[in-house]
């Protein structure tokens, strides 16, 4: 059996097939199977990975939201990256910069923001790795 995944963001869809599963970086941590319960979830920042054809596949995901209905698991999420295409340069740019805003202790720093830019940035480098 096989369940149809869509990954889309605010400007694009960036995963749009038919996989035999889907783990999502859920607050819990889920996997979908076809034939799957209907849900919506809460996605945290992270990988979520898929199968085609017995190959697994690897989107970076800011986070989000997860609904599975009808055989059907459509992600929405802020930003998506497959693995293949992030910039690792720019990722790893992004998190000296974030590390280097959070050690400079500015009183001006909105530090849950860093920090989040800085996990984000770890997390893109840790998605690439899997290609």
């Amino acid at each position: 059996g096989t369940l149809q995944l869509e990954v889309v963001t605010p400007d694009k869809t960036v995963v749009s097939a038919e996989v035999e599963m889907a783990v999502c970086p859920g607050v819990e941590g889920e996997s979908v199977l076809p034939q799957h319960v209907s849900m919506l979830s809460a996605l945290k920042v992270g990988d979520l990975r898929y199968r085609v054809n017995g190959k697994d596949e690897n989107v970076f995901i800011s986070g989000g939201f997860a609904d599975v209905n009808n055989n059907v698991l459509s992600v929405l999420a802020e930003s998506a990256e497959l693995a293949t295409d992030i910039d690792t340069a720019r990722a790893q740019a992004a998190k000296e910069r974030a590390e280097k805003r959070l050690s400079a202790h500015d009183d001006s720093l909105d530090e849950t923001r860093a920090e989040a830019a800085l996990q984000r940035a770890v997390t893109r480098l840790q998605v690439a790795q899997l290609r």
